[in-house]
């Protein structure tokens, strides 16, 4: 496929294209931060620009294309950009940087005819990881269906992010998925980070005790890509165990007690229920942190 992918250069993208190019595709790295990668075209667009966003996906996805006379057009188009959380611009332009850039990407494919879209939603449409204070789920797992009401700039924006694409593919028909993406973790972030979440699971409690390996990340956008008819829908993106070491009972003991338990749960069951990318869209998570560590629960 041509992909046209938004944010390609940030800590997610730049794994997500690399994988890409292992399953043949052609992308484009549509970023304010080239990610000079041989085979990709870096282009600096301003996102929240539609006019932009409609001449970048019109241009030639590289130069060898020149010869084919015109543009061939592209197959999807992958929004991952996005000032990524709160606290690293003022909260006014982390909202309206989300939801322009998201606006103007989907409607730049309606408007082009593009019929795949797979775009960046985020964990923290459930209201807990950026919540003041502590908030805790209203039931687990953490399904689609739960409640999605923020109080914080960056989860709104993501949830308007989700109501706009909804408005874009009831318009157009297109198939147009939303990952609700869990922490994001990199390869060599496990010996770096994870030894004192395993020392102290309550650092974990802001992401539901959840984790998306980026490898991962990377196979379940590709089976967004190949996965067709299936309209507008939010996936769960998450690894399928826990990022500490308490079993699952412990943790609920310690900090769901009262939390409502809708079915049965493995022992290292993730709390972030990925049951719906697995059953649609053939997800199937091979990462873990104890590919890495040891468990000192075995031990």
């Amino acid at each position: 496929m041509r992909i046209f992918l938004t944010g390609g250069s940030g800590k997610a993208g730049r794994h997500v294209v690399r994988h890409l190019l292992g399953q043949g595709h052609t992308v484009t790295n549509a970023d304010r931060v080239p990610l000079r990668l041989d085979g990709v075209t870096d282009l600096d667009v301003e996102l929240t620009d539609l006019g932009q966003v409609v001449s970048a996906l019109r241009m030639p996805a590289a130069m060898d294309e020149l010869d084919a006379g015109s543009p061939q057009g592209y197959d999807a188009v992958v929004h991952l950009a996005a000032v990524p959380r709160i606290l690293l611009q003022p909260d006014s332009t982390t909202y309206a940087n989300n939801v322009l850039s998201t606006y103007a990407v989907l409607e730049a494919a309606a408007l082009l005819g593009i019929r795949k879209v797979v775009f960046a939603s985020s964990e923290t449409t459930y209201g807990v990881c950026f919540a003041a204070g502590e908030r805790r789920p209203e039931y687990l797992p953490v399904d689609e269906e739960h409640p999605t009401v923020p109080e914080d700039a960056y989860a709104m924006s993501k949830v308007v992010g989700e109501a706009t694409a909804r408005s874009v593919q009831r318009r157009t028909g297109a198939d147009v998925y939303g990952l609700r993406i869990n922490n994001v973790i990199e390869p060599h972030e496990y010996a770096q980070l994870f030894p004192a979440f395993l020392e102290d699971p309550a650092l974990r409690r802001r992401n539901i005790f959840a984790y998306i390996d980026v490898r991962d990340l990377g196979q379940a956008l590709e089976r967004c890509l190949r996965t067709d008819g299936l309209g507008y829908q939010v996936f769960n993106v998450a690894n399928a165990d826990h990022s500490v070491a308490a079993s699952t009972g412990e943790l609920l003991a310690r900090f769901y007690d009262g939390v409502p338990v809708r079915r049965e749960m493995g022992e290292r069951e993730t709390f972030y229920c990925i049951d719906k990318a697995r059953r649609l869209l053939g997800f199937a998570p091979e990462h873990s942190w104890r590919d890495v560590l040891a468990d000192p629960r075995a031990q």
